[in-house]
């Protein structure tokens, strides 16, 4: 073995661990993204109490709009979810939810068809319009 062949094997060491720590930084932000959206829709599930209590009068129908952005995050939230795992390197069965090597296209449990992140629609959102942080205006 030859000082070539040493380099080259720290060269694709330094490579790995690069990855490795690129993917551990990319699931924190997904977490922080998951948390953030969760802790959205808490705060939407107490406005429409709030709102309820406050005028009992409210149909329904006055409530859809906030149904719907739960909705929204709720598929964000699977989406982030289905990221993460991605970089993990494992797909999460639907149907039983057995943990699968990301290589595999179906389940070897139940044989039910695993899930990408390219399968979950946002409903024409961008990845980049998921995370806006408390109190920030958007501008549209």
């Amino acid at each position: 073995m030859g000082i070539a062949d040493v380099v080259g094997n720290i060269s694709s060491t330094t490579t790995g661990l690069s990855e490795k720590a690129k993917n551990i930084s990319e699931i924190g932000n997904l977490k922080r993204k998951i948390q953030y959206e969760e802790e959205r829709i808490v705060e939407i599930y107490a406005d429409i109490g709030k709102s309820l209590y406050e005028n009992r009068n409210q149909t329904p129908e006055d409530f859809a709009p906030l149904c719907d952005d739960i909705d929204v995050r709720k598929r964000r939230i699977k989406k982030m979810r289905l990221e993460m795992n991605e970089l993990r390197g494992i797909k999460l069965c639907e149907t039983c939810g057995t943990e699968v090597d990301e290589r595999y296209l179906y389940c070897g449990v139940c044989g039910s068809k695993l899930p990408s992140s390219r399968d979950v629609a946002v409903t024409g959102e961008s990845a980049d319009e998921f995370f806006t942080p408390a109190g920030a205006t958007v501008i549209e």
